[in-house]
């Protein structure tokens, strides 16, 4: 008998969703504009710029049109995302205009909440890199991922916690685990920074350059934009009425 089989063990979570949550922002399509006029105008009341939509909505559109970017990074925005590991991993490559923190498994137990595909995942994958296309997997397929995936992570779990029974460090022990174990972290970005995000993250028919996420982070952006564009829906809109590209 191990060390670890002397404790009770906490029972592993599965899950196939992610939890996206707007916590904080300071963002509203008057910030675009309040950005945008002083060079030519000077200082303006927010309130007052909010009152006229049409001219607003012009502005908006010529500034998305014309890639006039710097307007639209005078706000911000704070997410809590709850997602797998492996998101996070191509979450951190968009760094201009995002700032991170994730919870850290040097200073805290990790919680064994890991990611199984749910019936509705894609898990045929065919096509060149970059240019893939996924097609529904078979019943046999879909056991066969679910099998291997939990069986794995309870061993992996189980190692981890015996480790630490042992009296390993939680820094050294959390090198067994897997990059489908369920990690948190806010993201705060500003709308240029998130558009940049969307426009690569999210597969869309009005994208004027097409992108082909994984659907787990493709996951996670829909849940952001969809904060963002009641936050922000002018700017929203021009965003994707010119391609769904970033200015």
């Amino acid at each position: 008998m191990t060390v670890a089989d002397e404790a009770p063990q906490e029972q592993p979570t599965y899950r196939s969703d992610v939890t996206v949550e707007l916590v904080r922002h300071a963002a509203r399509d008057a910030d675009v504009l309040f950005a945008a006029r002083v060079s030519t105008a000077g200082e303006a009341s927010l309130d007052e710029l909010e009152k006229d939509a049409t001219r607003s909505k012009g502005l908006i559109n010529y500034l998305m049109r014309d890639r006039h970017g710097t307007p639209f990074e005078h706000n911000s925005m704070t997410f809590f995302v709850s997602a797998p590991i492996f998101v996070f991993r191509e979450f951190h490559r968009h760094r201009v205009g995002f700032s991170y923190n994730e919870e850290s498994g040097r200073y805290r137990e990790l919680l064994p909440v890991f990611y199984v595909p749910g019936e509705d995942r894609k898990l045929v994958q065919r096509g060149k890199p970059g240019r893939y296309e996924f097609f529904d997997g078979t019943p046999e397929q879909h056991a066969v991922v679910d099998t291997a995936m939990r069986g794995a992570y309870e061993q992996a779990y189980a190692a981890y916690q015996e480790m630490l029974a042992a009296g390993v460090a939680r820094e050294v022990a959390r090198a067994v685990l897997p990059v489908g174990l369920f990690s948190s972290m806010y993201a705060t970005c500003n709308a240029r920074s998130l558009m940049h995000f969307l426009s690569l993250r999210t597969k869309h028919e009005a994208a004027a350059v097409p992108s082909f996420p994984q659907r787990e982070i493709e996951m996670v952006a829909e849940r952001m934009e969809a904060a963002w564009a009641q936050l922000m829906p002018l700017t929203h809109a021009a965003f994707v009425e010119h391609g769904r590209v970033a200015p």
